[in-house]
């Protein structure tokens, strides 16, 4: 296996981001299994250590220089079981199995949305553009989504959740089945539409925290690790739900333009190649995908 360079790859330079990105097909696995199994929390949890590998597999592997084409190919087929597959199932686990055929159409949806998503990526990296903000949200966000709707369910179900402040009225609200249903049948085809939409989703590489001054940023964090620590699954869930909602927020507003992605059904580089206009197609960047 070569990388970019042209130099052979070996040893744990190239071992070791495949091994995190297995980490993140193991746990996307395991969510099915617990959900399976009706432990919908440790399911939960799972997504999100599945997204933990699936950061740390790209920052392994640029800190490494051990990118490769392999990888970016078995980064992208366990993104789909992860993210796409697993939180579908889940969800149909939790309740959408009551509804029959709405229910399991409703996670198809979301999962060949998620599947579809990642094939555009590819397609956009493979080609130079996948640079900057995101086309649609992320596939991991949309799971982290579904993932913080069930850990707040879970834990309000729960004697020991620590969400008996909450108004008796509201917990009668959140807690009948039959409204959560009636949720998640609008949450995953919703999240579906999100990731193949054109929406900007702002990326950790555009951010920027201008006007904002070290120390006021130190305690906004400090306050929010302690909002964590105290309310974990409300906190997590409103920022999953937060951004999830924020690129379609600010399309619709016109703050941020959509993003075309029109050109990832023009010819491949072996057409152009054979036409002789090779030189247009920009080569493939393994760190783009990761």
């Amino acid at each position: 296996m070569q990388n970019k360079a042209g130099k052979v790859l070996g040893g744990a330079v190239y071992v070791l981001p495949n091994l995190l990105t297995s980490g993140n097909l193991f746990f996307g696995f395991l969510c099915m299994i617990r959900a399976l199994d009706g432990q919908f929390t440790w399911a939960a949890v799972c997504i999100f250590i599945a997204a933990l590998f699936d950061m740390l597999d790209g920052r392994v592997a640029r800190l490494t220089k051990g990118t490769s084409e392999f990888g970016v190919q078995y980064d992208s087929l366990c993104d789909a079981v992860s993210f796409g597959v697993a939180p579908a199932f889940m969800l149909y686990q939790f309740g959408l199995f009551d509804v029959g055929r709405l229910g399991w159409a409703a996670c198809f949806i979301y999962t060949a949305c998620g599947t579809l998503r990642l094939a555009r990526f590819n397609v956009q990296s493979s080609i130079g553009k996948a640079g900057g903000d995101f086309t649609g949200l992320p596939i991991p966000m949309a799971a982290a989504a579904v993932a913080s709707w069930i850990l707040l369910m879970d834990a309000i179900d729960s004697p020991s959740g620590g969400y008996d402040w909450l108004p008796a009225a509201l917990l009668d609200v959140v807690g009948d089945q039959r409204l959560r249903n009636i949720f998640m049948l609008l949450l995953a085809p919703a999240l579906g539409i999100c990731m193949v939409s054109n929406f900007a989703y702002r990326s950790h590489k555009t951010i920027r925290f201008k006007g904002i001054k070290p120390f006021r940023m130190i305690v906004l964090v400090t306050a929010l690790i302690g909002l964590l620590t105290y309310q974990t699954e409300l906190v997590v869930f409103v920022l999953s739900f937060g951004y999830a909602l924020s690129g379609m927020v600010e399309g619709i507003a016109g703050w941020r333009k959509p993003i075309e992605d029109d050109d990832i059904f023009h010819a491949t580089h072996e057409d152009h190649a054979f036409d002789g206009h090779d030189d247009h197609v920009k080569p493939s960047s393994a760190e783009d995908h990761r």
